[in-house]
């Protein structure tokens, strides 16, 4: 064997060594949260994974219950909520996509007065940190009847200005304006031309979008107890941190309710992982 594939095999299995570290450390706390959810109380601080036992692999198998879950959906409710983040992380993502790609495709591709101007106040947007837009919000929502609404956290993140410049950029390097001028010489409307060549030719970009968006809309913590008032609208986020006790804690249902809060994402994240990687390096390389 020559030197140059001794080298090469040696680069490998180190890389597959780093890996192999890395994943264990990031799925260490997976698998303990798993095992967590399915101790009982009075095992939770005796065993740091599965309590010990005379079963397999030396766990006491009989000592795992489901009992947690069971009163998340049977008793607590957690069904309701878990409806409530699938229904306002859905649209609010669809809708947030949708309309960012429709303003950073306008801003990089149509020309029209005051564009650039309109550039400058989507930057000056970004750098507001989120926090500050919390009472004027508040303030406009109170104005429009929108509180306590589904549609007071969905509509303020319609627009997001991250989006629209991303978008923007986007569109500067994958959309070629030639491929544009062709459509409109053959009769296409703005919004068609949108659609029909815009849209498809940003789709990572728009999958990687999207599923920020998901996820962003469903850890929202602060912006539900802002906006809602009623407990039946709370969403997964808000209703797991209500299981926590004053007096008394039940770290098992803890675990049981952030293992079904994070499980749906994680399932999203790998059905669109694909898209996300792409998405993330689409305009990275020229050409």
């Amino acid at each position: 064997m020559s030197a140059a594939r001794v080298q090469g095999a040696l680069r490998a299995a180190s890389v597959y060594a780093a890996l192999s570290i890395s994943s264990a450390l990031i799925l260490t706390p997976l698998a303990w949260l798993v095992c967590a959810s399915l101790k009982r109380n009075e095992d939770f601080f005796n065993s740091l994974f599965l309590p010990a036992g005379d079963g397999l692999l030396g766990v006491a198998w009989n000592r795992l219950t489901l009992h947690h879950f069971y009163r998340l959906f049977a008793e607590l409710g957690i069904g309701r909520a878990l409806l409530n983040s699938v229904f306002l992380s859905s649209i609010t993502a669809l809708l947030a996509t949708l309309f960012a790609a429709m303003g950073g495709y306008a801003l990089a591709r149509l020309r029209f007065r005051g564009r650039r101007q309109i550039d400058w106040l989507v930057l000056a947007v970004i750098v507001i940190p989120p926090p500050l837009l919390l009472a004027p919000t508040f303030q406009l929502l109170f104005q429009l009847h929108l509180l306590d609404t589904m549609a007071g956290l969905i509509l303020p993140a319609c627009a997001p200005a991250f989006g629209v410049y991303l978008f923007r950029q986007a569109a500067l390097g994958s959309i070629p304006g030639e491929l544009l001028e062709a459509a409109r010489l053959d009769g296409c409307g703005e919004v068609r031309t949108f659609f029909a060549i815009g849209l498809p030719l940003v789709m990572p970009m728009a999958a990687a979008f999207l599923l920020i968006t998901f996820l962003g809309m469903w850890n929202n913590y602060i912006g539900p107890q802002v906006v809602l008032q009623s407990p039946q609208r709370f969403p997964l986020a808000v209703a797991v941190a209500q299981l926590r006790g004053v007096y008394y804690q039940d770290y098992g249902l803890l675990m049981a309710g952030t293992l079904v809060s994070i499980a749906p994402v994680l399932l999203l994240f790998l059905i669109l992982q694909r898209d996300f990687v792409s998405g993330l390096t689409s305009g990275a390389v020229k050409g």
